[in-house]
């Protein structure tokens, strides 16, 4: 099936009563047989739902995975993958990727015995050389938040297995509408479905889909269900809404986001634009070869520094302030300023969410922005 009709249907069975929208299932523990079998296969809220069950099935289908497991956040999810690893593990990572990814390595994982180097991702003789025989996972982010870097995947899963270790990619920008990390050899694609998933701003979550329900996605699995850090029926119910438009949404997303950067692009007051859908981005060709669209996402650097870049983002009036990405506003945000004083993000880089309002009316708000930047 297409996967348009796979987000509208996929993991959906008919409804007993023949509803055409699922029920939110929203108790907590099922009945049993006499000799403490479930008929049904549900247990307890925690160990599975319902709603989950459907979630997880959709989002196996449109990542062409064979199994999924969803957590209560993105993060939730990433944690899962390393809680999944032993001490003494390493970790290959990206020096350019979500700040909290970083976070939980360095902070959280760290002293409890995990090893992690950071790299450039986009550079593979870096990856090999950062391998070791300790090496079990090869963390990959494309596109790269905030610089949109964009990593080969196929070629990190060359050099990763080569190592032994397995490739997890963070597929969260790009969404399975427009990369198949699975497809091209990674074991794992993680998603926060907080954003483009959801796609509204008003559901939390995260997931994470496998190639093979091998032993580590079983270990996985057991994490998820007896760590408990998974989302509840109603986001599930939501997190399906969502997926049911999201080829649509993302397909426009990429519409207005390729309008908004060929008029940043051409800005005086725009120093550098980084977007890998640009011919100038330095992995625009991997990208092309990989995506079959370059996304929403869109960050800038402002000429005049950091103070030039933050009296842009006071003066917008259409876009707003807020962390997240992938709803249908357009949001603006300093990233230095979020990330803090660990930050490797340019102090006049503004990361921009590109929405579904007119672009006309997204290239207006950003051009009054500019003019006194």
């Amino acid at each position: 099936m297409n996967l348009e009709t796979l987000a509208i249907h996929a993991g959906l069975d008919a409804d007993p009563v023949g509803a055409i929208v699922p029920p939110i299932y929203l108790s907590t523990t099922y009945t049993r047989r006499a000799d403490g079998e479930p008929p049904d296969g549900f247990v307890y809220a925690r160990t599975d739902n319902p709603n989950r069950a459907a979630l997880e099935a959709r989002l196996a289908a449109l990542e062409g995975g064979v199994v999924a497991a969803t957590f209560g956040s993105g993060s939730a999810a990433t944690m899962t993958v390393v809680q999944a690893l032993a001490p003494g593990d390493h970790v290959v990572a990206p020096n350019d990727a979500y700040f909290n990814t970083a976070q939980l390595l360095r902070d959280l994982f760290a002293p409890w015995g995990l090893q992690a180097t950071f790299v450039d991702m986009t550079d593979l003789d870096a990856v090999r050389t950062a391998l070791r025989p300790t090496t079990r996972l090869v963390w990959v982010e494309t596109p790269s938040n905030p610089l949109l870097r964009v990593t080969d995947i196929a070629g990190v899963v060359d050099v990763a297995r080569g190592g032994g270790a397995r490739v997890v990619v963070d597929n969260t920008w790009a969404t399975p509408v427009l990369q198949r990390p699975l497809a091209l050899g990674a074991d794992i694609a993680m998603h926060s479905t907080t954003k483009y998933l959801g796609g509204h701003a008003d559901v939390t979550g995260g997931a994470l889909v496998a190639r093979e329900d091998d032993d580590f996605f079983q270990r996985v699995r057991l994490i998820q269900r007896n760590g408990g850090a998974v989302p509840s029926p109603f986001d599930c119910w939501l997190l399906l809404r969502g997926i049911s438009t999201l080829p649509l949404r993302v397909r426009a997303h990429t519409e207005n986001a390729e309008k908004v950067v060929a008029f940043l692009s051409d800005h005086p007051k725009v120093e550098v634009v980084h977007y890998p859908g640009l011919a100038a981005h330095p992995q625009h060709a991997v990208a092309a070869g990989q995506m079959s669209g370059f996304g929403g996402m869109a960050s800038i650097q402002v000429r005049g520094g950091r103070a030039a870049a933050l009296r842009v983002a006071a003066r917008v009036r259409l876009f707003t302030h807020a962390t997240s990405l992938g709803g249908v506003e357009s949001l603006i945000e300093h990233r230095q300023s979020i990330e803090g004083p660990a930050t490797r993000t340019p102090d006049n880089l503004l990361r921009l969410s590109i929405g579904l309002e007119h672009p006309d009316d997204l290239i207006a708000d950003l051009a009054q922005a500019l003019e006194e930047a």
